[in-house]
């Protein structure tokens, strides 16, 4: 019998990674040993971040990586699970309170088109770089699309797309391991190199909105260098979420689907269509500033247990028994996306 590959756990926007082991609990006692854990992790981050100045989501990032090893306990996994999706979920739909449709539409036609074709090219540098190293072109575009898009949610979208024959269950763990990695990577350096670079916080949030792979990474990353920024890497995130949809209809027509294979139906996330919904409420409405205010502690705070709880479940442990060669289209994906998004920001925000 062929030994199958299992997923690793790990956080993911669409809640699509689930525990290969699931907990035989049910109900909300299955879920307090995991969140009480993210919520003193974070609170933990937080703490340092008021004494010593540091970024609050790169500490609860640092910290639940630090706690990495308490993922291998199953009685943990709804927890985490709950807090690192639903949490994260909840957070995008309230950072709707704090932008309008002004600022979206302040974007311009020029930033969707930039992002549009960021994706296209982020997602052929991904092909191209696993072309030259004979490691299949199926496997290129599952690393190159999730890089361009969304992560892990577009690659276990694009793999459902692609088919097992040309990306095979090895292939997809590979792929969320290095994009796990390179994601929290990402996020402790970007906003770093923003401050280095000088930018804005407004091309600092169209930087890391528009590079990093990850959601809940990508709202932490702005967040750390400054509200505004946050708010813009939100805008520019979801964009790009927005584009899984069409890219995944282009991967179908692109490559055939396989025999007696059926595609699931693609729709845009509820909690993009709620971040939307809140940001017209808010563009209509003088919201008063008491719930502005509470708007931006309740993202903040849900954004920091999400990103907790990442660095907790992330499966860094996989990624030192993979070779070097297989993590080049994600890498590869990875600078252009930071290159182009570093332009974008320059040229366009």
């Amino acid at each position: 019998m062929k030994e199958q590959t299992s997923l690793p756990l790990g956080a993911d926007l669409y809640g699509d990674l689930l525990d290969t082991t699931p907990s035989e609990q049910t109900g909300w006692q299955g879920y307090w040993p995991g969140l009480a854990m993210t919520i003193i992790a974070a609170l933990a981050a937080a703490w340092l971040s008021d004494h010593y100045g540091a970024p609050r989501m790169l500490m609860g990032l640092l910290i639940g990586l630090a706690f990495n090893f308490a993922n291998g306990d199953p009685r943990l996994h709804p927890g985490l699970g709950f807090a690192s999706k639903t949490l994260l979920r909840w957070g995008i739909v309230v950072t709707g309170l704090q932008v309008t449709v002004w600022q979206i539409i302040d974007l311009g036609w020029a930033s969707f088109a930039w992002i549009a074709a960021m994706v296209v090219l982020v997602t052929a540098t991904g092909a191209l770089a696993a072309r030259i190293f004979r490691l299949g072109s199926g496997f290129g575009v599952l690393a190159g699309g999730s890089v361009a898009i969304c992560g892990a949610s577009a690659a276990l979208a694009l793999s459902s797309v692609l088919g097992e024959r040309r990306s095979s269950q090895a292939q997809l763990t590979l792929v969320l391991v290095t994009i796990s990695a390179a994601s929290a990577i990402a996020m402790s350096l970007y906003p770093v190199l923003a401050h280095m670079l000088g930018l804005t916080d407004r091309q600092a949030g169209w930087l890391v909105g528009g590079s990093i792979h990850d959601v809940a990474q990508a709202l932490g990353a702005g967040y750390s260098f400054s509200d505004e920024a946050g708010e813009t890497a939100a805008i520019v995130k979801l964009t790009r979420v927005a584009l899984l949809a069409p890219a995944l209809a282009a991967v179908a027509l692109i490559f055939p689907a396989d025999a007696g294979q059926k595609r699931a139906r693609v729709e845009l996330p509820w909690f993009v269509i709620g971040f939307l919904v809140l940001g017209g409420i808010n563009s209509v409405v003088a919201l008063p500033h008491v719930t502005t205010d509470w708007a931006k502690i309740v993202t903040q705070s849900l954004l920091l247990l999400a990103v907790t709880a990442t660095g907790i479940r992330s499966p860094m442990h996989l990624l030192l028994g993979q070779g070097w060669r297989s993590a080049i289209p994600v890498i590869a994906a990875t600078l252009v996306a930071f290159g182009l998004s570093l332009l974008g920001a320059l040229l366009i925000a």
